[in-house]
């Protein structure tokens, strides 16, 4: 799939295929690897001083669009050709974006692929972190599943409502290169939500048990119902998670 592009290009992405609008400019600021979602912003200050707040989150926002374009084209053409005939040049041609930019945001051709997985397990913890305080936590963890499950947003559908996820998730056991990012986003993720579940029950979250428990409770219910319908072409995703969450609660499960 892959020639050689020596020519510089253009920092500018149309509309991909998969639902992820394409930014109008793309020449994003390094400071959106620096400064995480949430992080305070500076005031504006005298000439010199930096970007005000207004910018700054402009450029952010221009930065996840960029992003959101190269994964949804590394998605894209994964599915349709394969991934071992994946190439990093393929990707950024697709998005119209430099092998800088590329790099900038993502370590690998993997990480591409699989970046709207582990954009769906930061949406889960976001989730999670807005349960009430008062919570148990696998039923927290639960409702989190469940508010990203029936987001309404047409721009980060669940995977049941997006064309293409039960193939990834087979791509996935399949390329053994996408079987380890897999776990390793996958792990990231999880120890996030325990850091959040130990914050709520004011829990340390490396030596006490009852926060990684929980969330392994929940997490387990999240890949046992998407293995199920991944493998049942007739499985509902949203019936599936309920019948596992029931599971996970059940002393023995039955």
């Amino acid at each position: 799939m892959s020639t050689d592009r020596s020519a510089p290009r253009a920092e500018s992405a149309p509309a991909d295929t998969l639902g992820v609008p394409g930014p109008r400019g793309t020449d994003e600021p390094a400071a959106y690897d620096t400064a995480p979602p949430g992080a305070e912003l500076p005031e504006a200050g005298p000439s010199g001083a930096g970007p005000s707040r207004e910018e700054r989150g402009r450029r952010d926002r221009k930065a996840r669009r960029t992003r959101e374009t190269m994964a949804a084209a590394a998605l894209r053409l994964t599915l349709a050709h394969g991934f071992a005939a994946l190439a990093v040049e393929d990707v950024t041609d697709a998005a119209d974006v430099s092998r800088r930019t590329f790099s900038r945001h993502f370590g690998s051709r993997e990480d591409a692929v699989l970046d709207c997985l582990r954009a769906d397990f930061a949406r889960i913890n976001e989730a999670l972190a807005a349960r009430p305080a008062a919570e148990p936590p696998v039923a927290a963890y639960r409702a989190a599943v469940a508010a990203w499950l029936h987001d309404p947003d047409p721009e980060h559908p669940a995977w049941h409502r997006r064309p293409g996820m039960r193939d990834l998730f087979v791509l996935i056991d399949e390329e053994p290169a996408l079987t380890a990012a897999f776990r390793r986003i996958a792990v990231t993720e999880e120890e996030r939500s325990i850091r959040l579940v130990a914050a709520r029950l004011g829990l340390h979250p490396e030596t006490d048990l009852r926060p990684a428990v929980a969330v392994g409770l929940g997490v387990a219910a999240l890949h046992a119902a998407t293995r199920t319908w991944v493998r049942d072409p007739a499985g509902d995703l949203p019936t599936l998670l309920d019948r596992a969450f029931d599971l996970a609660a059940a002393e023995p499960p039955s």
